[in-house]
């Protein structure tokens, strides 16, 4: 239990133990079967005059199962730099025996709140540079959040970006170069290195929008070929992830006028993933006929109900008269109340009766709908939005058609979204997966997640728009949302 009386509890009984000063007879509590007994006296032998702790009996406790005895055991060692070598050899020797996937995760966690010790460091290098383990210290790096990046470890993230070892050690040294951002003296080498993966059509086309949403906006390269390269990534015979990452990328590159005014041509027909982030390119322009262009494709456009009025004017902030004027009506249009969206609803439900199941589960894993990209049924899918496994069991035929329509109406607990601010001025929206001492994690997409550093959390509040954007329905026609529905609810496992 770790209710407020039980910490306080806690904290007297330390100070007793502490104020005895008998570390031979508290030491015999560290064998005790609870673990809060085992995590006072771990504590309180840290604290008192002679306690007698060392390195070689507080790292067992590293890998214990119990949360709060791991994170004492954390604290103790953090507070002791003088075991980084003892640190480091018992890395060494525990990752010998490391076999599955969970345990490599875990490990990584630790050497990342480890890896402000000198000998962790060169550890985690050593590692970076053996195929077995290469994979486990790149995360360990990203997840790190130090100040002062070590110049051993750009160079091995330089060599991991070339790496022959796998496309997925190369994504981890991607998101670890992303983490290093704001580094002094890292950016250059890191980033012209990112440019060069970007532009290396030998490459899969995954890999190279992984290499340019790991850059910076100034650092993303503005000539043709890549522009054009994630333009063909937007179109809709790519996968939702494809297409998610071309848009980030859209979203935070400085586009010229030229680009911008090709790109309105891309949200004419960018999907309701999409378009909320390439809408974001536009934010800067001033150009009268770029934001016309913005306007009219906007309007011609099916994915309109992904946006909301609040969202969309910041993009148009920056643009003459005569585009304020000509998006009113447009803005006017994404104010729909409460009370409309009921009687939409109830107008649509007869027209979503009698749909094919199997042709609904073929839709719901395509790339035009892309329901399994967020969505699990069963042991396959995403997991970024709710299971779906038993929905037709437990929700109505009303309640899912405004889950496909109104996305933001109503949230499942656990999958609300929110929003988290950081001191830098920056903002990010989507499922808290993590929420720790160390960092924040979001999921904002499928195959997507940002990390914060805890430290540059500046706020964390509920969000009122789902990570699953509107305007699906309008993608679809009357039929296939009539499939979807009928896949949905007899969803049976």
């Amino acid at each position: 239990d770790n209710s407020n009386n039980d910490r306080i509890i806690d904290h007297s009984i330390i100070n007793a133990i502490i104020e005895i000063a008998d570390p031979k007879e508290t030491a015999k509590g560290l064998a005790h079967k609870s673990p809060r007994v085992r995590r006072a006296v771990l504590t309180a032998l840290d604290q008192m005059p002679n306690g007698g702790l060392n390195a070689a009996t507080v790292l067992p406790f590293l890998n214990s199962a119990n949360a709060l005895l791991k994170e004492t055991a954390f604290w103790i060692i953090n507070h002791h730099p003088e075991w980084g070598g003892e640190m480091a050899r018992w890395i060494q020797d525990w990752f010998k025996e490391i076999s599955s996937t969970s345990e490599q995760t875990q490990f990584a966690d630790i050497l990342a709140r480890s890896a402000g010790q000198a000998e962790v460091q060169q550890r985690i290098v050593e590692m970076a540079g053996q195929p077995a383990s290469q994979a486990t210290a790149l995360s360990a790096m990203a997840r790190s959040r130090l100040k002062e990046i070590p110049d051993a470890w750009t160079d091995a993230v330089r060599a991991a970006l070339d790496s022959q070892w796998g496309e997925n050690n190369q994504r981890l040294a991607m998101a670890a170069a992303s983490s290093f951002a704001g580094a002094k003296g890292k950016e250059a080498e890191l980033n012209a290195a990112l440019q060069t993966l970007a532009r290396d059509e030998a490459r899969s086309k995954t890999l190279r929008l992984s290499a340019l949403a790991a850059l910076p906006g100034d650092a993303i390269p503005s000539d043709a070929s890549l522009f054009n390269f994630l333009r063909r990534a937007l179109t809709s015979d790519n996968s939702l992830s494809e297409r998610s990452a071309a848009a980030s990328v859209f979203a935070k590159a400085r586009l010229n006028d030229v680009q911008l005014l090709t790109l309105a041509n891309s949200v004419r027909s960018a999907g309701p993933m999409e378009l909320p982030k390439l809408v974001g390119a536009f934010g800067h322009a001033t150009n009268e006929n770029i934001g016309l262009a913005l306007v009219a494709a906007l309007e011609a456009s099916k994915s309109l109900a992904s946006l909301r009025a609040e969202s969309l004017k910041p993009a148009l902030t920056n643009f003459p008269a005569r585009v304020q004027q000509k998006a009113d009506a447009l803005l006017a249009s994404l104010n729909t109340d409460a009370a409309q969206q009921k009687k939409h609803i109830d107008d649509m439900l007869a027209s979503v009766k009698g749909g094919d199941i199997r042709r609904g589960q073929a839709l719901f894993n395509s790339a035009k709908a892309a329901c399994s990209a967020c969505h699990a049924i069963g042991y396959l899918g995403g997991n970024v939005g709710p299971d779906l496994t038993r929905i037709g069991q437990i929700r109505n035929e009303r309640d899912l058609l405004e889950a496909i329509v109104y996305p933001s109406a109503s949230f499942v607990r656990s999958y609300e979204p929110m929003i988290v601010a950081t001191k830098g001025g920056e903002e990010f929206s989507g499922v808290l997966k993590k929420d720790s001492a160390e960092e924040v994690v979001l999921a904002t997409g499928p195959n997507a997640e940002q990390r914060i550093a805890r430290n540059d959390v500046a706020d964390l509040r509920p969000g009122a728009l789902s990570t699953m954007p509107s305007g699906l329905a309008e993608q679809l026609t009357k039929e296939e949302l009539a499939d979807l529905m009928a896949f949905l609810k007899a969803t049976r496992w």
